[in-house]
């Protein structure tokens, strides 16, 4: 019995399907490889954000892991004809 619901399930969510949603609130999902330098700043700004806070906070690991994700959205920015 499960693997009708399975399978409906793998077709909701397969991309270039009809219907194909946004799992976050069944918003049409953007175009593959559109890139938005204004969207990647605010990112890169949050995410900088959120690694002083843990520093604050005394979380080493949680520090650097926002540190990473906000260098990935610096070079993004930096080189965006890379993506």
């Amino acid at each position: 019995m499960n693997k009708p619901r399975a399978s409906l399930r793998n077709q909701r969510l397969r991309p270039g399907h009809q219907g194909a949603t946004d799992r976050r609130g069944g918003r049409p999902r953007a175009t593959p490889g559109v890139f938005s330098l204004a969207n990647a700043k605010q990112r890169y700004e949050r995410y900088v954000a959120l690694a002083k806070e843990a520093l604050r906070a005394g979380d080493r690991v949680e520090m650097e892991n926002c540190y990473q994700h906000a260098e990935h959205y610096f070079r993004m920015m930096r080189d965006p004809e890379q993506r």
